[in-house]
């Protein structure tokens, strides 16, 4: 009798148990229906994000920290301009939460398939064109006014990328929003660093005598940079359709460079071209290829392999070609925030 007792009693507790969890099951189904909660977010799952050039992705990467599942789709060391995303791009772009693009009609290959591929609810977040107007657009020589691109490279200043952070910012909080204190931490202490490389940069241009503040580069980066910090961009050397220059072309560039005295020419690692060494030559210029705009300095694992990172070494090969002083900003630290 004890033991057919002791059985209904356990049968009861275990029906019971059966009973709630059935009923926790249930609510849980009415939550997702109601609220939107998907299947993925209740598991725990990192906020998927999908960025382009580097300098956006360490940007990111310093506003999301550890709670965000961060892509860059665009290798290092590859020319952004004519980037094509690969076929496993497409599954990355169509499983992904928020696409962060730079715009201004730099990724457009990239910008086109997403929206082909990714999920209807997913926000593509163009941050040069959140940050300025159209008024404000800039075209030179590798980008025409007549081809109606404007040049894309906000980020070498770096008011325009302390807006680049705070509109990552707004974004995650705006799908992520349990987080949302740890993203603005974040980004305190990011553009509290962006300011001091601000500040630096301007003591590196002071250090640069007045008549050699000019800038020559192969492709044209510093658009933005150069009216920031009084310094003059005379010309870029490659065309609009990222091809080397024409003979007439080179002609002209040597000359100009002889009229402006120019002391340094300044090359890329992504971009490079024997026509640069050899308008150099004929301009009695030196030569300095290690001038960055999307490719930062050093491998994955190194302390400095940061966009401030990039800025830096930037600066100092920058101000060391016209006569200023290196030690401008060797002391300025350029690592992540995150992890401090």
């Amino acid at each position: 009798m004890r033991a057919d007792r002791l059985m209904t009693k356990n049968w009861r507790r275990h029906l019971k148990n059966g009973f709630f969890l059935i009923a926790f099951i249930a609510a849980f189904n009415i939550a997702i229906s109601v609220y939107g909660f998907t299947v993925s977010w209740a598991a725990g799952q990192k906020l998927k994000v999908v960025t382009t050039v580097s300098p956006i992705t360490n940007i990111a990467y310093n506003v999301g920290g550890d709670r965000i599942d961060l892509k860059g789709i665009v290798p290092e060391g590859v020319n952004s301009h004519t980037f094509e995303p690969a076929p496993s791009d497409a599954k990355v772009l169509a499983e992904t939460d928020l696409i962060i693009v730079n715009g201004l009609h730099l990724e457009l290959p990239t910008q086109n398939l997403a929206a082909k591929v990714k999920k209807k609810d997913t926000k593509v977040l163009s941050l040069g064109d959140n940050t300025i107007s159209r008024k404000e657009w800039k075209f030179d020589f590798s980008f025409p006014v007549a081809e109606g691109n404007p040049n894309p490279h906000l980020w070498p200043n770096i008011p325009h990328a302390m807006k680049y952070a705070e509109l990552v910012r707004d974004a995650l909080v705006s799908l992520d929003p349990k987080n949302k204190d740890y993203y603005a931490e974040n980004t305190r202490k990011y553009l509290k660093q962006l300011e001091l490389l601000d500040k630096a940069i301007f003591e590196c241009v002071k250090s640069i005598p007045e008549k050699n503040r000019k800038l020559v580069t192969y492709h044209d980066s510093f658009a933005y940079f150069a009216p920031r910090y009084g310094m003059t961009v005379i010309g870029a050397i490659q065309p609009s359709d990222f091809s080397d220059p024409t003979p007439r072309e080179v002609a002209r560039i040597i000359d100009q460079l002889k009229k402006e005295k120019v002391p340094a020419i300044f090359g890329s690692e992504v971009f490079p071209s024997k026509i640069v060494d050899q308008i150099a030559k004929e301009a009695g210029a030196k030569v300095v290829d290690t001038l960055r705009d999307d490719d930062l300095p050093g491998e994955q694992d190194d302390p400095e392999h940061t966009f401030l990172g990039m800025m830096k070494q930037n600066m100092i090969h920058m101000a060391g070609a016209l006569g200023g002083s290196p030690a401008c900003i060797q002391g300025f630290d350029a690592r992540n925030v995150i992890g401090r």
